[in-house]
């Protein structure tokens, strides 16, 4: 069979995965997917990984997308793709988050390989609560946002911080406050970023007692509503301060944010669109009942200031579409809206996932499918090419 006349389009079987943090109604709201045992829908996955491997139907026979790669690699995913990565080198989602997930650093490629082989050379079993590496990879990640999505991405500069932190006047920690205030360095915010996360006990109860009586004394400020909501899904956790360390936005839909490796960041509240390398490395930074190593949290972090109005990823228009530029080589992204007959080119494996009304795709050989929304296609690097139609938006993900 050549390529020409092979199946090129291959509807896919998501895994939906169940987290206390995702949402009930979203998912089925937007995409009329049942939740028949109303469990939370936090996260739909799209893509090869081993703890959430799509299915997809090959003559007549439902096979793990995994085991199908496998079958021709230089094919599937395109040979430049196998040679670099080895297999798909993206996981794509559908984040519907009701809760607010844990503060969160992602190693760097580097850090991740000399992180994994360490942890590997001492035994420590890849499923144990105290592991932080699970993999030798790095964890980018962008987000396209569906419906309104808060989200915390990068530090403040230092002297909101200092401000924020001195606004407070809480004696038990007015001590570092002044430090990180003599020294509004990286140094400094690391060493403050490090003593906040250490705090234990007595010290850390009495913090965040006097955080949260600060905001029910400023429930005006919407930087203390969010807190004391915050509060009520992980009480007397010392994450509680990380908004006033790091920057607090709201992707309005259709809106696109890139978050870094080695940058703090965290989603709160909203559904979008997820796309990030084939890696689940999470070093936690509070909010959080999970494993905290702070050390390696802290040597894993980049203590880099971020302006919030750069945070935004502006697309670039270009073949029919929105593309998402990201500096990284594992995954790329775009959107296209109400398009007719467009053609496009693919050189690596890619997944199609219908937004919000039915897309068809066609190839010359005669194969042809159409996806209601919800749904997503997976398509060879052996396509070559293929025409998209779609009276809605649809996204692409590829690399």
């Amino acid at each position: 069979m050549t390529d020409s006349t092979r199946t090129v389009f291959f509807k896919m079987d998501n895994v939906i995965q169940d987290y206390a943090w995702g949402s009930v109604t979203s998912i089925e709201q937007l995409f009329a997917i049942p939740n028949l045992d109303q469990k939370p829908q936090a996260e739909m996955w799209m893509g090869a990984h081993a703890n959430g491997c799509s299915v997809i139907t090959v003559n007549g026979e439902a096979v793990r997308l995994a085991d199908f790669i496998a079958t021709d690699p230089d094919a599937i995913i395109g040979a430049e793709t196998q040679a670099k990565f080895a297999e798909l080198p993206y996981l794509f989602k559908v984040l519907a988050a009701e809760k607010a997930l844990s503060v969160q650093v992602h190693p760097s490629k580097h850090q991740a390989e000399i992180g994994y082989a360490k942890e590997e050379k001492i035994g420590i079993a890849r499923n144990a609560a105290n592991r932080n590496y699970k993999d030798p990879n790095h964890k980018p990640e962008l987000v396209f946002a569906l419906t309104p999505y808060q989200a915390m991405n990068g530090f403040r500069q230092v002297a909101e911080i200092v401000a924020l932190f001195q606004a407070l006047n809480l004696e038990v920690i007015n001590d570092l406050v002044a430090t990180l205030a003599a020294n509004q360095t990286e140094a400094g915010l690391g060493d403050f970023f490090a003593a906040m996360l250490s705090l234990e006990g007595e010290k850390k109860d009495a913090a965040v007692q006097g955080l949260l009586a600060y905001c029910d004394a400023n429930q005006d400020q919407p930087l203390c509503s969010l807190l004391l909501e915050l509060a009520t899904q992980y009480p007397g956790d010392i994450g509680l301060f990380a908004p006033l360390m790091l920057n607090v936005l709201t992707l309005q839909p259709g809106e696109a944010m890139f978050l870094s490796a080695c940058t703090p960041h965290a989603y709160i509240k909203g559904t979008g669109l997820e796309i990030m390398a084939n890696s689940d490395n999470v070093l936690r930074a509070g909010l959080t009942p999970k494993f905290m190593d702070v050390p390696e949290l802290v040597a894993n972090t980049e203590f880099t200031s971020m302006a919030v109005d750069q945070l935004l990823l502006a697309p670039t228009v270009a073949g029919g579409g929105l593309d998402y530029i990201v500096p990284v080589p594992d995954f790329k992204f775009s959107v296209y809206k109400q398009v007719d007959d467009l053609e496009l080119q693919n050189t690596s494996a890619e997944i199609l996932f219908a937004i919000d009304a039915p897309l068809t795709v066609t190839h010359h050989n005669g194969d042809t499918l159409t996806l209601e929304k919800g749904q997503s296609v997976f398509i060879p690097a052996y396509a070559k090419a293929y025409t998209a139609n779609c009276a809605g938006m649809f996204a692409r993900a590829y690399n």
